[in-house]
């Protein structure tokens, strides 16, 4: 399938808020006015899906299927719309992908960006049309009131100014509740990435959070990894057993990729429950036969964990791993 790169975006264009997982009400309105005020900075007009503030099931925190459909078509037929971002996460995007109208995504592509529940779609998308697309900040991510800056940074960075990037780590990290307080925060050093096996490689971009990508499996949905670097990442919510459940995520990943070449891997900061180290990670990676001799990085800026960088799905990924350096290029 042919890659499709969506435009830059431009000052003045419209960016487009829509809730395909999680409604944006239940979102604090400061969190809100703080994240539409931010975009307006950096010079985007923003408005909202007309069924973004909908909830209809009060367990799932979203709209219907249908109202969720209709503002992610409404958003790339609306010629004025330059760009989507997803409000939130969550547990149930996957609902929409047999209801979707790709050819109409093919036919007007534009950005579409979200991470955690979204990369279902954003994965989907690419995998269904070529349309390049993108795992990064959400909306909300855009109403934290300390400790953006980086992630504005390369957000600006993939969609204004470069076509190539090269990614380097943030020099503070955090993994506070910072949605439920915004003046206590708490952040960390960050001694940034490491590598756990060297060695180089070059590919096209599959990834985001791990589980996620992980329903897509089986379907028509998942997109091919072939000669692909991996950027994967996933949440807290298993606690200390994350290791195991990581674990069992990725043989799964790998054993959808049979017969396909993997060239790298780009693994996420892990929060801070989750209690993982270099040991652990390698403890994973060692008992992967498929994962010998490639390269692989840990303690990216990706995921769950604050900041993050953007990264573009379907895009090219140059990874070196080695004791002298660990170097990580992207572009679309």
């Amino acid at each position: 399938m042919k890659k499709i790169i969506p435009s830059k975006l431009n000052k003045g264009d419209e960016i487009r808020i829509i809730a395909p997982s999680r409604s944006m009400a239940i979102l604090k309105d400061d969190i809100v006015n703080l994240a539409k005020a931010r975009l307006e900075e950096i010079g985007f007009k923003v408005t909202f899906g007309k069924n973004s503030l909908k909830i209809s099931n009060n367990d799932l925190k979203c709209a219907t299927i249908n109202e969720r459909i209709e503002d992610l078509h409404d958003a790339f037929k609306d010629r004025s719309v330059k760009a989507i971002l997803t409000a939130i996460g969550g547990y149930n995007v996957n609902q929409l992908l047999d209801y979707i109208d790709y050819d109409l995504i093919k036919n007007n592509p534009k950005i579409i960006c979200g991470f955690s529940d979204n990369t279902a779609l954003v994965n989907a998308i690419y995998s269904k049309t070529g349309l390049i697309t993108y795992s990064g900040p959400q909306f909300f991510s855009f109403g934290m009131k300390y400790g953006l800056e980086y992630t504005i940074e390369y957000f600006k960075k993939i969609f204004i100014e470069e076509e190539k990037i090269e990614i380097k780590s943030s020099k503070l990290w955090s993994n506070d509740k910072w949605m439920k307080n915004q003046e206590d925060r708490k952040f960390i050093n960050n001694k940034g990435m490491e590598a756990i096996q060297y060695g180089s490689g070059t590919g096209k971009i599959i990834g985001g959070n791990l589980c996620t990508l992980n329903l897509l499996q089986g379907t028509e949905y998942m997109p091919d990894l072939s000669n692909s670097i991996l950027f994967i990442e996933d949440d807290g919510e298993t606690d200390k057993v994350f290791i195991n459940e990581f674990d069992r995520n990725l043989q799964s990943l790998l054993h959808s990729a049979k017969g396909k070449k993997i060239n790298g891997i780009v693994i996420g900061r892990a929060e801070s429950i989750s209690e993982m180290n270099k040991e652990k990670w390698k403890e994973i990676i060692d008992t992967k036969k498929q994962l010998k001799n490639i390269p692989i990085i840990i303690n990216a800026d990706i995921g769950h964990t604050t900041p993050i960088f953007t990264f573009p799905i379907g895009g090219e990924a140059n990874i070196i791993a080695n004791d002298k350096k660990i170097s990580i290029n992207i572009k679309n």
